[in-house]
């Protein structure tokens, strides 16, 4: 059976997002979410300066909220045909923003391909869903390289263990709710999804699920117990 590429983890940008603390800049990203606009037909639409209309227009497209693109609109070329446009739309990729992080599209996705591979195969949706989490673990892993890096783009915020078993703390659980919820179901898929981030980033060390008030249920160690 063919698996489907795993969904990366949603990108958790919050910087991305204050950006649209100023009712101004809101304004006009709504605005962009209709049509392209060049400074000028910002600056009209919203009453403002040009100068203002610009300088917020290009602070989303920083911010990764606009794209930018570059037109001639007299449709001339050569010299003489003057400046081209700068046009701004929003864009297309999607941002999260949630303190602690937290990536439920990840945990989704895992789930409905578990779903229809036990539908296909015939086998428990349980080891499904382990099959699963480690293949997307080792696509994560393999694109990240140090299993730390691949590890924070999950968003488990790792850090150096302070008991003498664990070389790892993972303090932040991306799927806390549901963790709480079902936990044998979700707890069995992240220690999978980590042994797959562990094993594509050529690293020796163990992840084990030992489950601690506050963070992740599973850490890594130097070695299994």
């Amino acid at each position: 059976m063919a698996t489907s590429s795993p969904l990366p983890p949603t990108p958790n940008r919050a910087d991305a997002i204050a950006a649209l603390v100023d009712p101004q800049r809101r304004d006009l990203y709504r605005l962009a979410t209709q049509r392209e606009v060049t400074r000028d037909d910002a600056a009209e639409a919203l009453g403002i300066p040009r100068s203002t209309a610009a300088l917020n227009l290009d602070r989303l497209a920083d911010a990764g909220l606009l794209t930018v693109s570059y037109v001639r609109r007299s449709g001339r070329t050569g010299p003489g045909a003057g400046r081209p446009a700068k046009l701004y739309r929003a864009a297309a990729t999607e941002l999260a923003a949630t303190i602690p992080e937290r990536h439920y599209e990840l945990v989704g996705d895992l789930l409905a391909a578990a779903a229809e591979r036990a539908d296909e195969t015939g086998i428990p949706v349980r080891d499904a869903l382990a099959v699963e989490s480690f293949a997307a673990g080792a696509a994560i892993g393999a694109d990240a390289g140090r299993l730390e890096d691949a590890l924070a783009v999950c968003g488990y915020a790792p850090r150096a263990g302070g008991a003498a078993s664990a070389d790892l703390v993972l303090e932040n659980c991306p799927f806390h709710v549901l963790a709480n919820r079902h936990t044998a179901l979700i707890c069995g898929a992240n220690l999978e999804l980590v042994r797959g981030l562990a094993a594509a980033s050529g690293d020796d060390r163990t992840p084990v699920l030992a489950p601690a008030a506050g963070g992740c249920c599973v850490e890594i160690r130097t070695s299994a117990p």
